[in-house]
């Protein structure tokens, strides 16, 4: 695997090639973003000593007593964004049969086809396939709607199924000039289209959003996109319409919204009172809206609106500003340990 790392940073043809054929087949697919996630694979993946430790907690047996069949259904939002379930499963010894997104199909299988071609018995345990009949257990991600259809249909089976998640920042006022670069990268990276890139932002009565507008300018060549500068003209004229307060730097829209969730050039804010979490972040049990919290650590003593004892909960975890878009091994989407949930089939 640190071989296959190796390799996603280098500039061999045949890779340039399955990395233009992945922009020609997506356009979202920018070749800036995806130089970004195959580098962030193989510095935050597929590094020996990071493998090492991660699977060491696991005590992953050499071969599974039962070895499965993984049915594997990937997203197509982000470059490679499949990548993570692929390697749990292959590192886990069972057998993956993969039905690709149609927008993010050649990177995986170029990647595959490099791996097996140098280690020929891996062929058997990847595979790709249209359809996933007679799996042992299933991994899906997708939306709200392919999630009720994958319940229907994989729910009897031992499954991890996904479905829409994004994430959030908390913003104190004081944050530094590098900061606020950094959180752009968060809210910027892949267009805003991956469940960790930060949709909506929580801050403080009162904040001075110029700063934050100022340095979000380190993207402002997004809009020379066709299809994200269409986005930022039909949000923009959506606003005005609807005669929607919002404020610009002329690539992105903020407007005050309480959804996390937000189109595609635009960044949700909410205010919050001082010394108080906003009630969303607060985590009483699974939140099933948000991947993760970018910011500075949250003082456990916060307490929103004076909650009592049987109520409060204690602050959620916060990854630092610019970490969104690098996960490490451990960090599973939805929370759910997928290398467990293989182990203990």
């Amino acid at each position: 695997m640190a071989g296959l790392g190796a390799y996603c940073k280098s500039a061999n043809p045949a890779l340039e090639t399955a990395k233009h054929r992945a922009h020609i087949e997506n356009g979202w697919f920018t070749p800036e973003f995806i130089d970004l996630a195959l580098t962030q694979i193989a510095e935050e993946f597929l590094q020996k000593d990071l493998l090492t430790a991660w699977t060491k907690t696991y005590n992953l047996p050499p071969n599974p007593p039962v070895q499965k069949t993984i049915g594997l259904i990937m997203a197509g939002n982000i470059p490679m964004v499949g990548f993570h379930d692929l390697l749990c499963i292959f590192i886990s010894g069972h057998r993956q049969h993969i039905k690709a997104s149609s927008r993010d199909g050649s990177l995986v299988k170029h990647l595959v086809g490099w791996m097996t071609a140098r280690q020929p018995e891996a062929a058997e345990y990847i595979q790709f396939a249209e359809r996933l009949n007679g799996c042992d257990a299933y991994i899906a991600t997708g939306s709200n709607n392919s999630a009720r259809y994958f319940d229907y249909y994989f729910g009897k089976y031992p499954s991890i199924i996904r479905r829409n998640r994004t994430s959030v920042a908390l913003l104190n006022g004081q944050e530094s000039a590098a900061h606020l670069e950094a959180l752009a990268d968060d809210v910027n990276q892949y267009f805003g289209l991956g469940c960790r890139n930060v949709t909506q932002i929580y801050v403080p009565e009162n904040y001075d959003f110029v700063p934050l507008l100022d340095a979000f300018k380190k993207y402002q060549h997004l809009a020379d996109l066709a299809k994200y500068k269409h986005n930022y003209d039909y949000q923009l004229t959506l606003l005005i319409l609807n005669k929607k307060y919002y404020m610009t730097n002329g690539t992105i829209l903020l407007t005050e919204n309480e959804s996390p969730f937000s189109p595609i050039s635009v960044l949700h804010y909410q205010y919050y009172r001082p010394g108080a979490l906003p009630p969303a972040l607060i985590q009483n049990g699974e939140n099933a809206e948000i991947q993760c919290v970018v910011g500075q650590p949250i003082p456990a003593a916060a307490n929103p609106n004076n909650a009592t004892p049987d109520t409060a909960s204690q602050p959620p975890a916060v990854i630092p500003f610019g970490q969104a878009q690098r996960p490490r091994l451990e960090d599973y989407a939805d929370g759910v340990d997928t290398l467990q949930f293989l182990r203990d089939l």
